[in-house]
């Protein structure tokens, strides 16, 4: 074997230098050696002071081998919840085996909830997800409606619509009373499936469930009803919403608001916004900036600039994106006054004008031909071009 080939081969066989086991951690898998008796407690302690995770999996190894050997759920919580931080899920689902294995102790619903949830989220394991909601009664272990439902809530979050329907059928099987927000995420996931027909048939279903629709239900139906274009479907929904006694909230106006602004009716949206304020619903600034850029859409700046004044007598400030189309229109119309306040305002609120806005400014101020007489091109490139480079560096000291 030559060098080259010799070298290869310890390169191989090299143990990375992560895996080898720190001086901390050696103490503390010694420790498991000891004839001393160690108690739950002790055995959380090591695992807490642990900086490989790697080691975790050793630790329980070796606890097991113990006559003492008693785990229970505060340090099976801790070992996943490391080795989830990690980025370690492999190990997380032999500790999930050596459970149902050896039953060592009694679990809760929270423990496999925040285990579904690191599927979930963490690991995007979803069929783990799924598989762990499944066996929990091997655990001697029924899901609560709370884990049953973050399940269905991710299969509608991943786009996973026919799942969705198999783990609902599975619901009396795991022993889960279906309730108001399990037949709401069933009609979000319909509603974004674009099955509109299917998701205003569950309402029905509800008083079969024993369980009434709430403000998030209707909410959720109007949302559907505006991304297909049937805003005045929605609006007739929510007159049947406060028949059947059920208040709507901030989200439900602004789902009806953005709707009237995409289908150009801002004179309805400015009335529902009042409709809001009677009913005893405070708008929040989506409410007052849809209705903004409705009056923008429009062109009508003149009244975009007074329903600013109004927003800012709210205590509600309008978006930078705002004030530039604002005053862009105000300079078209040669509404210097008014271009003034919305100048004084925006810098008010902590926004710096660029040398675009000001150019703008500028041409509505002057006629074109003093205009540039008085800033010729050139200079004002020049300027534009150094504060491009002013603004990207403006993090350097």
């Amino acid at each position: 074997m030559n060098s080259r080939s010799l070298v290869a081969s310890s390169r191989k066989f090299r143990r990375p230098l992560s895996a080898i086991p720190s001086s901390i951690d050696l103490d503390q898998l010694k420790r498991l050696n000891h004839k001393d008796w160690l108690a739950p407690n002790e055995i959380i302690k090591i695992i807490k002071v642990l900086r490989d995770p790697n080691s975790i999996i050793g630790v329980l190894n070796q606890y097991e081998k113990r006559k003492d050997y008693k785990p229970n759920e505060a340090l099976f919580t801790l070992a996943i919840n490391r080795l989830a931080q990690a980025g370690m899920f492999d190990p997380i689902e032999d500790i999930m085996q050596r459970i149902v294995k050896e039953r060592p102790c009694r679990l809760s619903d929270e423990f496999f909830y925040q285990v579904i949830k690191i599927y979930g989220n963490m690991a995007r394991r979803i069929n783990k997800a799924i598989e762990t909601l499944y066996d929990m009664p091997k655990y001697n272990v029924w899901p609560s409606a709370k884990c049953f439902n973050y399940v269905l809530n991710l299969l509608v979050s991943w786009k996973l619509f026919d799942v969705v329907h198999e783990v609902y059928m599975r619901g009396p099987q795991l022993g889960i009373e279906i309730d108001a927000c399990c037949l709401n995420i069933l009609i979000k996931g319909l509603c974004k499936n674009g099955s509109l027909e299917a998701a205003f048939q569950l309402l029905d279903e509800f008083p079969k469930q024993r369980c009434r629709p709430n403000v998030k239900t209707f909410s959720t139906l109007m949302h559907g009803l505006c991304e297909k274009g049937k805003v005045n479907d929605a609006k007739a929904l929510l007159d049947r919403m406060e028949d059947e006694g059920i208040f709507p909230d901030t989200i439900t106006f602004n789902i009806l608001i953005s709707g009237l602004r995409k289908q150009e009716k801002v004179e309805e949206a400015m009335k529902l916004l009042e409709r809001m304020k009677l009913k005893g619903c405070q708008p929040n600034a989506g409410s007052y900036q849809e209705v903004l850029y409705g009056l923008l859409d429009e062109g009508r700046f003149v009244e975009a600039k007074e329903f600013m004044a109004e927003m800012i007598s709210e205590g509600i400030n309008p978006s930078f994106g705002s004030y530039k189309l604002v005053i862009s229109g105000l300079c078209k119309e040669k509404l210097v006054g008014d271009v003034d306040w919305a100048l004084k305002q925006m810098v008010e609120q902590g926004f710096v004008p660029k040398m675009g806005m000001w150019r703008q400014i500028l041409q509505s101020m002057f006629p074109r031909h003093a205009f540039d007489d008085i800033f010729p091109e050139k200079l004002l490139e020049s300027s534009s071009l150094g504060e491009e480079k002013r603004g990207t560096n403006e993090h350097l000291p």
